[in-house]
């Protein structure tokens, strides 16, 4: 089976964090949000793993292009089924061009998203509710970025990079997907200091972090508890095929994230006006151009 790495990943995984920033009418919080309050909701009712996965992972990659025009919008606004679903089709095969063509149809194939994010659990609720804290050290002032991310969108992210890089490094979609969606569960009740707020907690550390997520596990569906207690020792180290899959998503959100702000302080009118093509070409495109000439505004 032909693979796909982070150097081939990065610029599409770029794209779907961006879901992160972008937001609907009538859903409250970001796309990415949603999507992890749905996955959670589907998980505790009993879905499989796999088809949670490969269902999330879908409508990921699709929207990073269709953004808010999932299924159920495309259905309510006239589409039938079949036309919605060959509406993302289109989406996961431009923006999935970088996959393996294997893993491609997977998502292709995949069902819709199948959870409610007014259902899920609590404890998933409060995570998208918890900031994150950035980028920290030992001895340094915070660096504060607006706006802060929550460990919603990052728990997310790092679940659907883990489980598009996972063929690549041997490990199964599904495992890579419930490590990265259940990497944070101490943050439920533990407010993010960072890395310069771990290191003063010192030898306290590894005992709060594993008190805090047993806690939460305890109140989870016993089979699933018991399946993420294994998935989550495989965050000790990248000595295996899911470690290395959810390290490997972990890092690239985490800097990806760094560079959104970087890019995001950087940007300037010509990006949108000449990159982006804000006023693109139409039958007016001669009218837009001389009123923006003539207001001084023309890039």
């Amino acid at each position: 089976m032909v693979t796909a790495g982070p150097g081939e990943l990065v610029g599409t995984f770029r794209e779907i964090g961006d879901l992160k920033r972008v937001h609907v009418a009538g859903r409250p919080g970001s796309l990415a949000d949603q999507a992890f309050l749905r996955a959670w909701s589907a998980l505790v009712a009993g879905a499989d793993p796999t088809t949670v996965a490969e269902a999330e992972c879908a409508a990921a990659v699709a929207g990073a292009r269709l953004a808010g025009l999932d299924g159920a919008v495309l259905r309510d606004a006239g589409l039938t089924d079949d036309e919605a679903r060959a509406v993302r089709a289109r989406a996961v095969a431009e923006v999935g061009a970088v996959l393996p063509a294997e893993l491609r149809a997977r998502l292709t194939n995949a069902p819709d998203p199948v959870g409610d994010p007014l259902t899920a659990p609590p404890f998933a609720v409060t995570l998208v509710d918890q900031p994150r804290a950035g980028a920290t050290a030992p001895g340094r002032p915070r660096l504060i970025v607006e706006p802060p991310e929550d460990h919603g969108e990052h728990c997310w992210a790092v679940a659907v990079y883990g489980a598009l890089l996972a063929p690549g490094y041997g490990a199964d979609l599904g495992e890579a997907f419930l490590l990265g969606l259940a990497h944070h569960l101490h943050n439920v009740a533990l407010p993010d200091a960072g890395f310069a707020g771990e290191i003063l907690l010192g030898d306290h550390l590894d005992g709060v972090l594993e008190r805090l997520t047993e806690r939460e596990l305890a109140a989870l569906p016993p089979l699933l508890a018991d399946r993420l207690r294994l998935l989550l020792a495989a965050r000790t180290d990248a000595d295996t095929p899911l470690g290395r899959a959810f390290h490997a998503a972990d890092v690239l959100d985490r800097v990806l994230q760094v560079h959104h702000h970087a890019r995001a302080a950087a940007f300037t009118a010509a990006d949108a006006l000449v990159d982006l093509e804000l006023v693109h070409v139409s039958p007016v495109s001669a009218f837009h151009d001389a009123v923006l000439t003539e207001a001084g505004l023309a890039p």
